[in-house]
């Protein structure tokens, strides 16, 4: 089968695609899935390298989500409610393949209204964002939400979870055209620039002075959004998007009241599984009613082209959520 297989650590525009790699074998609490979409995530780039804290023993196929179908070979552990044939999504190791072997604890119907390119980056990002905002932040109707880096595919869920959740949103990104993104799929009730200088006066004009009540950080600006915390708000570190780890002034963490917390579903999968149940059928009723949508990046990449879309990742230069399609898959049948 066609796979990223990673044989040696380098970066992944430094390794070609494998066309003969063997196809997986499911251990007892696993199910086989034909792969159909896999979103990427700044950690493959890492992974790859040899820099993430989870680095799978060689030989190994890069990629962590999916969307596909039970293949029609899997077996079928004890307990498990899938069948051959039926569309999924979901987390394992490997999912640059055509064929991959998962934990079906790990996967989740995708609903009839979602593609498989829709489907394939749902995994790890519209959970870590549901965790952050409602399991950390517990935002509340009404609240102040700033989201930074809010045309990425992190992004764009907080945006459009927290005007699910009721929230006033405020999306923050470096450029106009970004913004924009933020606010045409994700719509943010207000935008504002964060590469131009003391651009947290905007976010405190726009709140009335008072600043912003949750903050969900993928970049590494948790110092700068200090700025514009209001009182006891919840700074929610994401990721470090942005290459540094931040040090912080804690004169200023005391003075305002305020916590900050990470939030990293990765972790909470091992840690606290009960979770698990709760955030995602959350996700599907909310996917179901259509008040979330997916956002997918509108250049689809083969899985000959995955390292052109790390490269794309990385240099930020996409939206929303970067999708490489292993396989085509029938067109959705029309609501009636």
């Amino acid at each position: 089968m066609r796979a990223f297989l990673i044989d040696k650590y380098a970066h992944p525009s430094n390794i070609p695609l494998t066309l003969d790699a063997p196809e997986p074998k499911a251990a007892p609490d696993q199910v086989l899935v034909d792969v159909y979409s896999a979103g990427l995530n700044f950690f493959d780039i890492l992974q790859a390298q040899g820099k993430y804290q989870n680095q799978p023993p060689f030989p190994f196929v890069l990629g962590s989500e999916l969307a596909g179908k039970i293949s029609a070979d899997s077996p079928i552990p004890p307990g498990c409610p899938f069948k051959p044939g039926d569309r999924v999504f979901g987390a394992a190791q490997g999912t640059f393949a055509e064929k991959v072997a998962a934990k079906w604890e790990l996967l989740s119907p995708l609903p009839s209204n979602i593609s498989f390119d829709q489907g394939g980056g749902l995994q790890i990002t519209w959970p870590t964002s549901y965790e952050a905002l409602v399991g950390h932040a517990e935002l509340k109707p009404g609240e102040w939400l700033l989201v930074l880096a809010s045309a990425g595919g992190v992004g764009t869920s907080a945006v459009q979870l927290g005007k699910a959740l009721g929230a006033k949103v405020i999306a923050a990104a470096s450029s106009q055209e970004k913004l924009d993104i933020a606010v045409k799929y994700g719509g943010a009730d207000y935008a504002v620039d964060y590469s131009k200088p003391d651009w947290q006066k905007e976010v405190l004009k726009i709140t009335g002075g008072k600043g912003v009540n949750v903050v969900y950080d993928p970049v590494g600006m948790i110092r700068d959004s200090l700025k514009c915390a209001a009182w006891k708000c919840r700074l929610i570190v994401i990721g470090f998007a942005g290459g540094k780890i931040e040090s912080l002034p804690l004169n200023l963490v005391l003075l305002k009241g305020v916590s900050i917390v990470g939030a990293f579903w990765g972790g909470t999968t091992v840690r606290a599984k009960e979770r698990i149940p709760v955030v995602m059928d959350a996700l599907l009723d909310l996917l179901a009613s259509e008040r979330i949508k997916p956002v997918v990046y509108p250049d689809v990449f083969p899985l000959e082209r995955l390292a052109d879309g790390l490269y794309a990742l990385e240099k930020r230069k996409t939206w929303g959520k970067v999708i490489v399609r292993i396989r085509d898959e029938e067109p959705l049948k029309a609501k009636l």
